[in-house]
């Protein structure tokens, strides 16, 4: 029998869409612990609590029911209605205390929260120091061959932690969580023994499952994607207690399909929240007095809620002039215009954010309404990738470099003032010199404020992996990725030299991390902004001297600036509605 051994679940316990499959083996057959690191008595212990879990295994559901069962309507998992190889009480944590490592982008860090919430609920204990850890896990990125590295070598480091547990302790269960679970599946088992569990971006629920199962001494995965699982029924615990801002995922998966993107193969098929849920989160998170939210999604601006009926038969969204899609358009929902006009009224004073849009996916009323909301930051991020239209092409992003050139100027008539930022990549399949010079002009026609630049890095299971050809020797992507680096650096200094001698509305996070005489915070623009923690007045209130906290804002007049932060002194403490009489 294959070593690895695929364990269906209960009806129950997963729909078609999100099954979820378990890739179990003994310690016994594949630890890196010999046998003789156990006394006899509890190797005989250990030995009874698998025979027993491999009892209650073989009498569960077969093939043969899950094929009956698949079509019918499905339920999210119960913990008070357990799988039939696992108790109640397995699957409770009992005061594990759990090690949560995050890598990656935004939606990660929300992945974290996600996940902490559920194991929460199940008993778990939370811990930040690493050496009293019962478990640990870490929630991965794949999005490029770097980040995949940092895991493996972090799973290197945590190898002798496993290995020198103490025998009086529980066993250290350590597992992988997110992209790299996904795209990895079975090679991480097979590489590292010392992984314990993996799951997938949407299979979080299943973690009290999973690891119920790893403390039978098996290795246990749940890496499928689901059509419809959006966690909106799960409120993230905010991992940092003293922060000012939040992330909240509106959406999952990507439907672009662009040929070096491994998203959609990681988080699948795009699926929207429900508006309902998202500012019922929105609302708890105000209450709680946060100053700002950042709406998250892999194309969070292509937002499309269809729970409600009746509003399933409205027109397509209108795209961007000159842009297209790789799929086909879809009809109906509730659309990010209708999503993000309700989220900035949930409270005044709160900051709305959203990353990372898609630039075909910016119809007039979106841009309108970030115009008129004094709570909706003037920043947007627009992705450009390359400034080549036959690197664009390649890359199947659906518009040219004079769609998207147009796009900018469009958007900066709209927005007077607005602040952009974009994503490139260095060094594409088939990037020629003269497609490389196109996309350094362009950085330095737009001059963005902000710049994220990465060199290429081919991904299995991308249409570029399948159809195209890495052929731009490494040395080259990384000189074209300085090349790009300056350019931007350059140029966004200059863009921001815009903000010297003005005053701007900034919301304070804490101390500057290089001075504990200096705090620091962010700008409308989301550029960091540094200034003396001294004290000031209160707009509500000149007659009292105040310092200022985080969550604060504060009006600070810029002084001087660099590429990717301003300096300045402040001038008072403010709101958000009374900040607009002097900026």
């Amino acid at each position: 029998m294959h070593p690895l051994q695929c364990v269906l679940q209960t009806q129950r316990w997963g729909p078609l869409a999100s099954v979820s499959w378990l890739l179990l083996r003994t310690c016994r057959a594949h630890s890196s612990v010999p046998s003789t690191a156990c006394p006899s008595s509890e190797r005989q212990q250990e030995d009874g609590v698998q025979k027993d879990f491999s009892s209650r295994l073989a009498s569960g559901p077969t093939f043969q029911h899950f094929l009956r069962s698949a079509s019918a309507p499905q339920e999210k998992p119960d913990m008070e209605d357990p799988p039939p190889y696992l108790t109640v009480d397995e699957l409770l944590g009992r005061q594990r205390k759990v090690y949560l490592e995050t890598y990656g982008c935004q939606m990660n860090v929300n992945d974290t929260e996600i996940a902490w919430s559920i194991l929460q609920k199940s008993g778990y204990l939370r811990t930040r120091n690493l050496q009293e850890a019962d478990v640990i896990l870490l929630v991965t990125c794949s999005i490029r061959e770097k980040a995949e590295q940092t895991i493996w070598n972090r799973l290197h480091q945590l190898k002798a932690l496993k290995t020198k547990r103490l025998r009086s302790q529980v066993p250290l269960r350590i597992g992988i969580l997110g992209c790299m679970a996904e795209r990895l599946k079975e090679e991480i088992l097979n590489r590292e023994k010392m992984v314990d569990i993996l799951a997938g971006p949407d299979a979080y629920r299943d973690l009290p499952r999973l690891l119920a199962v790893a403390e039978s001494g098996q290795q246990a995965a749940n890496v499928l994607l689901s059509l419809d699982e959006t966690y909106a029924d799960v409120m993230p615990v905010q991992t940092s207690p003293s922060a000012t801002s939040a992330f909240v995922s509106i959406m999952r998966g990507c439907d672009n399909m662009c040929s070096y993107c491994i998203v959609p193969f990681t988080r699948g098929r795009e699926r929207s929240r429900p508006v309902a849920s998202i500012l019922e989160e929105v609302r708890k998170l105000s209450e709680q007095g946060l100053k700002e939210v950042t709406l998250l999604g892999q194309n969070v601006n292509s937002f499309r809620d269809s729970s409600e009926v009746q509003f399933n038969n409205a027109a397509s969204t209108n795209l961007s002039r000159g842009f297209s899609t790789n799929y086909k358009p879809k009809q109906g929902g509730l659309r990010f215009a209708h999503l993000l006009d309700q989220v900035s009224r949930v409270d005044p004073e709160m900051r709305i954010r959203f990353t990372s849009p898609h630039p075909k996916d910016f119809p007039d009323e979106v841009l309108q309404l970030i115009h008129e909301r004094d709570n909706i930051c003037k920043q947007i991020h627009l992705p450009a990738q390359s400034g080549s239209s036959r690197v664009l092409e390649a890359m199947r992003r659906g518009y040219s470099r004079e769609a998207y050139v147009e796009l900018i100027h469009h958007i900066r008539e709209s927005i007077p003032g607005v602040s952009l930022s974009s994503d490139f990549i260095a060094g594409f399949c088939g990037e020629t010199e003269e497609d490389h010079l196109q996309t350094v002009s362009l950085l330095r026609e737009v001059q963005y404020n902000m710049g994220f630049l990465f060199a290429y890095s081919m991904r299995r299971k991308t249409r570029a992996y399948h159809r195209l050809k890495d052929d731009v020797p490494e040395e080259v992507k990384l000189r074209r990725l300085e090349e790009l680096i300056t350019v931007f650096r350059e140029e966004a200094t200059k863009a921001n030299m815009a903000s010297v001698g003005c005053t701007q509305l900034v919301l304070v996070e804490g101390h500057s991390k290089r001075s504990a005489t200096d705090l620091c915070g962010r700008n409308d623009g989301n550029l960091k902004v540094i200034f003396p923690d001294v004290e000031m007045e209160d707009v509500n209130n000149s007659e009292v001297k105040v310092r200022a906290q985080p969550g604060d804002y504060v009006l600070v007049k810029i002084t001087s600036t660099s590429s990717q932060t301003l300096k300045g002194h402040v001038l008072c403490r403010t709101t958000l509605k009374d900040s607009s009489a002097y900026c």
